[in-house]
This record gives C-alpha cells, structure tokens and sequence, in this order.
C-alpha cells in the first residue's frame, strides 16, 4: 500500500518518470510475491527457494528506494514529490524490516518446512 501511495504521489505531482517508475516496479513485484504466496505457487515451484527471492528483493527494492526517494526530498520540485518521497522512506523502512523478519525465519541449513506432520 505504500508502494502505492508513493506512485499516486509521484503521478499526481507529475514529477520525473524515475520516481514514478520505481514505485511502478515495487507495486507489481509486491502483488507477485503476494499471489505467489496466495495461491501456494511456491510450494508448487520448489525450484527456487522463494523466501530467499523475497529477500533478495527487499535488500535490492531497500537501495533503489534510498537512492530515488532521497533525490526526491532533496529536489523536492513540490509538495507531491516530497510526500512521495517520504512515503518511499516509509517504504524502504518496510523493506528492511521485512527482509530481516523473513531472514530470522529462515533457515539455510536446516530441512525445510513440511506440508504434512510428522509422527
């Protein structure tokens, strides 16, 4: 929802296609993940080891929404572009505690989690 504010905030200040792009980007890699997640798609794909994924991709949307929304605040051309801004810091906040969180739960070493109970 952030991601989403932020883009809304950008588009309406008609602010630099940069900013705008990114939060593009963070809305439709989120509502991916989300539906990935939803459907149970990653226990059908066990290919690829989805929460690692996950946090691949909040550490790198982390440095791309510290780098844009900084440039935002610091040109502020106006106020959309700043609240945008600030918004994608509450966003790059997100990012980092999520990617921590799912880091915690995780486990490389260990066997992965179960879809049945063991006796």
């Amino acid at each position: 929802l952030m991601a989403l504010a932020a883009f809304i905030c950008f588009v309406a200040s008609r602010s630099h296609e940069a900013y705008t792009a990114l939060a593009v980007i963070e809305v439709v890699i989120t509502l991916l993940f989300f539906l990935l997640y939803l459907l149970k798609l990653d226990k059908k794909m066990k290919w690829l080891f989805w929460p690692l994924a996950d946090i691949f991709n909040s550490v790198i949307a982390a440095v791309f929404l510290l780098i844009v929304c900084l440039f935002a605040i610091i040109i502020k051309t106006n106020y959309g572009t700043l609240v945008g801004g600030v918004l994608g810091l509450v966003l790059l906040v997100l990012c980092v505690v999520d990617a921590v969180v799912l880091f915690r739960k995780i486990s490389l070493s260990g066997p992965r989690e179960r879809n049945y109970p063991t006796r």
